[in-house]
C-alpha cells in the first residue's frame, strides 16, 4: 500500500472462497484492512455495520448479486468507491457496471498485483480531491469555515465543537439533499447505537439554535430516514416531512 495513505478498510465481496481467502491475505500482506464476505447480502450488512474506504465486489454471487449491491450501497454512500471482479467478459456487463458508478472492472483471471495498483490510483484520485475540496461552505446567509470550525454571520462568529462541525459539515455537503441517520452515525461516531444516536439529536438541536437567525434555513427531520438541511429561497413553515 502507498505509504502516503494511511490504512484502507476495504469491503471484498466474493463467493469464491480460495480466491477471496487469497486475495484477502494478499491484500492484508500489502498493508490494508480487509472484510470478506461470501455473498451479497452478507456484504450489504457488513457495508451498513462499518465504514470502508474502497469495496470489490464480484459480479456473480448468491443471494445478492454485485449489481444490485453496489447499487444498494450507492443509496447508502454516493461516496465510497467500488471495483467489480468478473469472468464475463460481455461489452454490456462493462457498460451495467459503469453506468452503476463503477470506478473499476476487472476480469478474472486477474494478477494481484494489478489489483492493487489499481486500488492505490483510485483511492490516490479520492483521497487527491478530498484534499481539494472547499473548506468553507454558505449556508443561507452564513459562512461555515470547516477547518476552522466558525460559523459567522454579520460579522458575529461562533466556535463550534468538533461534534457540530462535523456533522454541519456533513449537512452541509448534502444541502437540500438527505443526510441517511445511519451514515452520519457511523461517519461521526462509527457506532450507530441508541446512545449515539440521541446524542447525535441532542446536536441537530445545538445546529438548530446556531442557525435560527437565518428563517430561509432548517434542519428538517426525515421521519425514519435522516436529516436535510434546506436552504432556501422561501420560508420554510413545516419543520417535518
Amino acid at each position: 500500500m502507498d505509504e502516503n495513505f494511511d490504512v484502507a478498510h476495504i469491503l471484498l465481496c466474493e463467493d469464491d472462497e480460495n480466491l477471496g481467502m487469497l486475495l484477502r491475505e494478499y491484500l492484508e500482506a500489502k498493508g490494508y484492512k480487509v472484510e470478506l464476505c461470501a455473498d451479497g447480502e452478507l456484504g450489504y450488512k457488513a457495508f451498513r455495520e462499518n465504514r470502508y474506504d474502497l469495496a470489490i465486489l464480484d459480479v456473480m454471487m448468491p443471494k445478492m448479486d454485485g449489481f444490485t449491491l453496489a447499487t444498494k450501497i450507492r443509496e447508502l454512500n454516493s461516496d465510497t468507491p467500488f471495483i467489480f471482479l468478473t469472468a464475463k467478459t460481455l461489452k454490456e456487463d462493462v457498460l451495467s457496471g459503469f453506468k452503476i458508478g463503477a470506478d473499476d472492472y476487472i476480469t478474472k483471471p486477474f494478477s494481484m498485483e494489478e489489483v492493487v495498483m489499481r486500488i492505490e490510483a483510485i483511492l490516490r484520485r479520492v483521497r487527491g480531491k478530498k484534499n481539494k475540496e472547499t473548506t468553507v461552505h454558505q449556508i443561507g446567509s452564513y459562512l461555515f469555515d470547516t477547518q476552522k470550525q466558525i460559523l459567522s454571520r454579520n460579522g458575529e462568529q461562533v466556535k463550534l465543537t468538533t461534534k457540530e462541525a462535523e456533522l454541519l459539515t456533513l449537512l452541509s455537503s448534502k444541502a437540500n439533499e438527505l443526510l441517511q441517520r445511519d451514515f452520519a452515525l457511523k461517519t461521526i461516531w462509527i457506532d450507530d447505537n441508541y446512545f449515539n444516536a440521541r446524542s447525535m439529536d441532542v446536536y441537530i438541536t445545538k445546529l438548530r439554535k446556531h442557525l435560527k437567525d437565518d428563517p430561509k434555513v432548517e434542519i428538517l427531520n426525515v421521519h425514519g430516514k435522516g436529516y436535510k438541511l434546506v436552504i432556501s429561497d422561501e420560508n420554510i413553515e413545516d419543520k417535518e416531512e
